[in-house]
């Protein structure tokens, strides 16, 4: 979605981790699946011992969806959902979920917010900015920058743009009749979410 300021310097194993799901995430939700996502997702291994968690379950889920589907199948289920004809079954847009309208003051407010992080959107990017997987592509970037981006930074970033709206769109996403593939995409998005409420919650103040 955006270019960072500068050079990434090192970051926490943990925060690395977190970055890597928020790209995927954006990866599926802005663009149907290229071959090389569904072989990352085919090879998923979760441990027996840890299915038991919501979270390792929904990535068992999303392993058994990619392994059954055909990218021919995916790409159709894609425009469905989010293109469709005049507009998908699913708006994955934040202004639209906080005030029921398109390009509204939430997507203003977090332009400038991005302004004053220093993220810009990348030329070749076309979607607004407060498109999920924009959001999520931008929070990891967030997570994969050491230039002043703290904690505390991406608490904010993550409980005004976020927080708010995007864990309804995940259930929304996994109740759409023409999801098939999205509904595991929706469980892992809404169960890292809800972590991430959870995680970033017990930050120190």
């Amino acid at each position: 979605m955006a270019d960072s300021p500068g050079p990434g310097v090192a970051v926490t194993e943990e925060d690395q981790i977190r970055a890597n799901v928020y790209g995927l995430l954006g990866a599926l939700l802005i663009r149907p699946p290229d071959k090389q996502i569904i072989a990352l997702l085919r090879e998923i291994d979760v441990d027996e011992k840890q299915q038991a968690s919501a979270m390792a379950a929904s990535w068992k889920t999303l392993n058994l969806a990619a392994k059954r589907r055909r990218l021919n199948e995916l790409n159709d289920e894609f425009h469905n959902l989010f293109i469709g004809v005049g507009r998908g079954e699913v708006v994955p847009y934040g202004s639209w979920y906080l005030t029921g309208f398109m390009m509204d003051r939430p997507l203003a407010q977090l332009r400038q917010d991005l302004i004053d992080l220093g993220l810009e959107r990348a030329e070749h990017v076309k979607e607004p900015e407060d498109h999920a997987g924009a959001l999520c592509e931008s929070m990891s970037l967030l997570l994969s920058i050491d230039d002043g981006i703290t904690p505390h930074v991406q608490k904010r970033f993550f409980d005004d743009h976020i927080a708010s709206w995007m864990t309804k769109f995940f259930e929304d996403l996994q109740t759409a009749s023409s999801a098939d593939f999205y509904k595991a995409v929706g469980a892992l998005g809404e169960q890292f979410i809800e972590l991430e409420k959870q995680y970033l919650d017990m930050l120190p103040h």
